[in-house]
């Protein structure tokens, strides 16, 4: 059990326009999408498959005001399916910060069946600040504004609140 909830430090990169990866795990989709639930604006979706060996933290992506917190009930599918990000269970958070609005999604999944966001509308979050964790693994979506440089490829491992994930033109 100590493996599953270990939390390790993290080295937070310093620089303007810089968002990094809110989970650890493995870059399973990268797409532009109109996201039109919360942003309702043109995004580029970048989603991370957290296996039941990765830290299962999840850490914010930027700088930001919690402005939604959202909780929607639902299925506990296998979370690298794409259908998963809006039939599982999930808890979506809005950050409003000056590289703009970004969305990001704990999903849980077909083992994890439990995410606990820690954070409140209103709070302001630092790039690479815990916020929440995902048990047992799952799914962490993220949409980003839509001009944003894609900074990882599918396939590649991430960790939260290090690996750069995408910058800011």
């Amino acid at each position: 059990m100590a493996f599953f909830f270990r939390d390790p430090e993290r080295k937070i990169p310093e620089g303007e326009g810089l968002f990094v990866s809110p989970a650890d795990g493995k870059v399973i989709l990268i797409k532009d999408i109109y996201e039109k639930d919360y942003l309702k604006s043109d995004t580029k979706e970048i989603s991370i498959f957290m296996s039941p060996l990765n830290v299962h933290v999840n850490r914010a992506p930027c700088d930001g005001n919690v402005s939604i917190i959202k909780y929607s009930p639902g299925r506990f599918k296998a979370a690298y399916k794409d259908e998963a990000s809006i039939k599982n269970e999930n808890i979506v958070m809005v950050l409003d910060g000056k590289e703009g609005r970004v969305l990001v999604r704990q999903v849980a999944g077909f083992l994890a069946r439990r995410a606990v966001c820690k954070a409140k509308v209103g709070d302001v979050l630092r790039r690479g600040e815990r916020y929440g964790i995902i048990k047992f693994g799952s799914r962490l979506d993220v949409y980003l504004p839509k001009d944003v440089k894609v900074a990882v490829n599918l396939g590649e491992k991430v960790k939260a609140g290090e690996t750069v994930i995408a910058i800011l033109n």
